[in-house]
């Protein structure tokens, strides 16, 4: 059985394997479109633990965000299409807005009131996992961020059904749960936990306490990686099960039961992927 993975995209979701990629997106006509390209491949020099990790999403990255041009730009006229380029723009924007909103405001804030030692670094910690919380529970109320996170359980919901060895129908799918250990919002929660905890290790002047964070981005990201890998190896295991577990309930706000149109969509994608 292959390793599938994969996200929502704009109307619709995208699955990803180590060989290819498949997008599929429910057209404002009712028919589905489909567009399939080879993934990433990660380079054999890059293929070791903690370095694996970073690389690899990386190139997870450049796939979803080439899939989510394409289905942002299949149910609008040709004059409303979105660039490659303005869509890469307002990713790196938006990646430098999350630095400075997850990693500047809440060292910012640690700052002001003067602490230092531990409880700046547990102050810093705590406000930061606040601010992601509280983003996910904000934008959960959005109309179309719903529909995405609907789009999201109907990833989860084929790929768990997939991996149980049942057949890809509706029905089938239907039973299945829209949590997945293998989530990226669980690695979020991964990365939020592991970053208080290496963060915790700098010491010095503020400059120095702020570097730091930016420059081990990379390392939180290779740690998480592996242990998301674990945690999805040894699932099955009690104390795994209740390490992950916030990571999972996380994937109630990120995940949404799916209409039987949007499963549909997600079983396409899916099919395209290991046929």
């Amino acid at each position: 059985m292959q390793k599938v993975g994969g996200q929502a995209v704009m109307e619709g979701v995208m699955m990803r394997n180590k060989e290819r990629v498949a997008v599929a997106v429910r057209l404002n006509d009712g028919g589905i479109k489909v567009k399939r390209y080879g993934s990433k491949k990660m380079p054999k020099f890059f293929d070791w633990v903690f370095m694996r990790g970073v690389v690899g999403l990386l190139l997870m990255l450049y796939d979803g965000v080439k899939g989510l041009i394409w289905s942002a730009n299949q149910n609008l006229e040709p004059e409303e299409k979105i660039s490659n380029g303005g869509i890469f723009l307002t990713l790196f924007l938006s990646l430098g807005m999350g630095v400075l909103f997850f990693i500047g405001l809440p060292f910012l804030i640690a700052s002001l009131v003067k602490l230092e030692g531990f409880w700046f670094n547990a102050v810093d910690g705590i406000l930061r996992l606040g601010l992601f919380l509280g983003y996910i529970l904000g934008i959960s109320y959005m109309k179309d961020v719903q529909k995405l996170f609907r789009y999201h359980g109907a990833e989860h919901k084929v790929v768990n059904c997939y991996e149980a060895g049942k057949k890809l129908t509706v029905k089938n799918v239907k039973k299945f749960s829209t949590l997945n250990p293998r989530c990226g919002t669980s690695f979020i929660f991964i990365v939020l936990i592991i970053s208080i905890l290496l963060f915790c290790l700098i010491t010095g002047s503020w400059y120095v306490r702020l570097l730091g964070r930016v420059v081990l981005i990379p390392v939180i990201a290779g740690i998480s990686y592996e242990l998301l890998r674990l945690s999805d190896r040894f699932k099955k295991h009690k104390f795994v099960q209740g390490m992950i577990a916030p990571g999972m309930w996380l994937q109630k706000i990120t995940t949404k039961n799916p209409s039987d149109k949007q499963i549909e969509v997600s079983i396409r994608a899916l099919k395209e992927v290991i046929r």
